[in-house]
């Protein structure tokens, strides 16, 4: 790695020159560098605006799942009977699925090797469990914190290799020229009051985006507060996005953002809803739902059934509470808990629980877990007690007070578009983990973990085994001459955003978002609240529940919010430049999955995977809910096509291009050791197709 200073803009700048830049530090991040230093690439960096954050090692559920090919007892598997169950949840491209099957073992042993604490029996086989969408017993997991265990192990792996790692650096902007990946804009945070208001450039032959997903795009998010997502800057550089459209939704704790599913659900808590200020306290539940009996076995199968799922809402099926949850906060203005304390009343007698009410799925359950007994917090203390420490470690005592929950986003299974090596349309962008967009609707639970891994290591072997991607970066001066405009673009925003700051705020202090400082007759608004105003927008309408109308409105609202961003934000000082620069990714983001729902629904496109889309000719979930949820199920011809996305930026205007393309079928390899041993040898395998 090469370090020089350029000046652009009337700004001097510092470049450092190498062969690869991984912006990210979660699993992905992480076993993309490993993996690219242990196949003989040493001129690599990780760039992160905080190693500390991300979902990788901020989030969890109930039993984090890790899904990969069966490894215990009697039960046949195959990699092509995995890639089935992969490629049939709909708009999975067959050859993805056969490579997320065929590298789950390779990529689960290293995570063994590394430590990972995944429980094997006396013989050591890896004995698993079924998830949601799996036929099999292919899940795994090494707790409630899977996923921080693979990053702690996964970082220590990095460091030990002495790999470099830039933290506290967000990236505004991808170089991109002749439809090639150059380089990597970005702000050191810690910087950003010198005068070149913390500007640094990575001149690079290859860039692996380990971002994740669009966490800041939604007000109600289960994605921990310190990740917001980058994709609108792939966008911005012309990255294609694909499937837009398929992000999962669940219940979550929001002033300790967890999921709410598993034991959390299976020992059967009481749902309330309060008005604004605390007061009038009801549990809503037993409105809509028939009898005692169905409306517990609703709540018990949530924890089976965790993700909203509008082909489990008929017939008060478990998904009917995610839509009564939403009807209480979002439609009557309310708020919602789960309470551990007490049993649901509908359903005691003289407060105990009446389990003989329970189906026989609920009842053997608990039955066989010991927990025919008591309050819900007893239960949950005799069957997980974990659960209840670790809200107790984040200031919410479960034994006392009431949990509040919303339906947030959790996961997005669409995301930017990749080929067999996880390269994008813009040639040397890689990109992988949950910022790529190969899961399609139905995945199986903890397929996500897998993609982390295999997605990552296959853009490691393809630049190793290339060597117009193993080259060292362009030469400084070509770089900076080819880049500079681009770079000044980036520079004259920034300053606009300067140029805002209020005199009196103490340009020189401050904290970023500490609040709604307007100027007097002025429509500017203050970072954070510029922010929370867009996320309350897609919360309401590119959400779990939508609406054709609502999200033509919401594109037009957020187009408006991209055109004049430098106009109607005010900064409190330069700290909040970085913040400011999220803003404007999570509002381009918005844009292109807005747009992306909308060429969905004018495709004809009905509710499916984890959202619902509202059908004047559709059923009600109960006859007395709001119109609103009136909706029909897609009957799976979407599920043979996928969307791929475009954002053009000429001229200051924006410009979305979509194309349907076929999902492309599980490919027939060969099996013919002889000419694979060959291929393999002269490196053709490495190649696409």
């Amino acid at each position: 790695m090469d370090k020089r200073r350029v000046n652009i803009g009337g700004l001097d700048i510092d470049v450092y020159s190498l062969n690869t830049v991984i912006v990210g530090t979660g699993c992905a991040g992480f076993n993309a560098a490993d993996s690219l230093y242990s196949l003989g690439q040493r001129d690599i960096a990780i760039v992160t605006e905080g190693i500390d954050m991300g979902t990788s090692r901020n989030t969890g559920s109930d039993k984090q799942t890790y899904y990969k090919l069966t490894m215990a007892g009697d039960t046949p598997d195959s990699v092509i009977d995995m890639a089935k169950t992969l490629f049939g949840g709909g708009c999975m491209h067959g050859d993805t699925a056969l490579i997320e099957a065929a590298l789950s073992s390779r990529c689960f042993y290293k995570l063994v090797e590394l430590g990972v604490p995944f429980p094997h029996n006396e013989y050591g086989e890896f004995i698993g469990y079924k998830t949601d969408h799996d036929p099999r017993q292919r899940a795994t997991s090494a707790g409630p914190l899977t996923s921080k265990f693979m990053t702690e192990k996964l970082e220590k792996h990095v460091k030990d290799k002495g790999i470099t790692i830039f933290d506290g650096f967000l990236a505004v902007g991808i170089l991109v020229h002749n439809n090639e990946a150059v380089g990597l804009i970005a702000i050191d945070t810690n910087r950003v009051q010198d005068e070149n208001m913390g500007f640094v450039l990575f001149n690079c032959r290859n860039i692996i985006y380990a971002t994740g997903g669009p966490a800041g795009m939604y007000l109600t998010s289960v994605y921990p507060e310190s990740q917001t997502g980058s994709q609108g800057i792939a966008f911005e550089a012309g990255v294609r996005g694909v499937n837009l459209t398929e992000s999962q939704y669940g219940l979550a704790s929001i002033k300790f953002r967890w999921n709410l599913s598993g034991t959390y659900q299976q020992v059967l808590p009481r749902y309330v809803s309060t008005a604004p200020d605390g007061s009038d306290e009801k549990e809503f539940l037993e409105e809509y739902f028939p009898d005692p009996g169905t409306m517990l076995d609703a709540i018990f199968l949530k924890g089976y059934q965790w993700p909203f799922d509008p082909r489990k809402i008929e017939n008060y099926g478990s998904s009917l509470i995610d839509i009564l949850v939403y009807n209480e906060m979002q439609i009557k203005g309310r708020r919602v808990f789960l309470d551990y304390t007490r049993n649901p009343s509908r359903g005691c007698k003289n407060g105990e629980l009446d389990f003989s009410l329970l189906g026989k799925e609920a009842y053997k359950y608990l039955e066989n877990s010991g927990a025919l007994f008591g309050t819900p917090i007893e239960r949950l203390r005799k069957m997980n007690q974990p659960a209840i420490e670790l809200y107790k470690n984040n200031g919410i005592d479960l034994e006392k007070e009431y949990l509040e929950i919303a339906v947030c986003a959790q996961h997005n299974n669409g995301g930017l578009a990749v080929n067999t090596w996880w390269e994008s349309n813009i040639r040397h962008f890689f990109a992988v983990g949950e910022c790529s967009g190969t899961f399609g609707i139905y995945r199986p639970g903890g397929s996500a973990l897998n993609s982390t891994q295999v997605g990552s290591l296959r853009a490691a072997q393809y630049i190793a085994a290339n060597c117009s991607y193993m080259n060292a970066p362009l030469p400084v001066g070509d770089f900076a001459d080819m880049v500079k405009d681009q770079v000044e673009s980036r520079i004259n925003l920034a300053r606009r955003f300067a140029a805002s700051i209020n005199p009196g705020s103490g340009a020189a202090g401050g904290n970023p978002g500490d609040g709604k400082k307007e100027v007097e007759g002025s429509a500017r608004a203050g970072v954070m609240e510029a922010r929370r105003r867009m996320q309350k927008r897609m919360s309401k309408s590119g959400a779990h529940i939508r609406s054709y109308e609502e999200v033509l409105k919401a594109i037009e609202k957020i187009r408006k919010e991209i055109e004049n961003l430098d106009k109607n934000i005010m900064l409190s000082s330069m700290k909040e430049l970085p913040d400011t620069f999220r803003n404007r990714d999570i509002a381009i983001t918005q844009y292109v999955y807005l747009n992306a729902i909308k060429e969905y629904m004018e495709k004809g496109g009905k509710s499916r995977g984890s959202y619902l889309v509202h059908d004047d000719e559709g059923m009600l979930p109960v006859e007395n809910l709001p119109e609103i949820f009136r909706f029909s199920l897609e009957k799976g011809d979407l599920s043979k096509i996928v969307n791929e996305i475009e954002l053009e930026t000429k001229n200051d205007s924006l410009k979305i291009v979509s194309e349907w393309k076929p999902v492309r079928p599980i490919p027939v390899s060969d099996q013919w050791f002889e000419n694979v041993w060959r291929d393999y040898r002269d490196k053709k395998v490495f190649r696409l197709k």
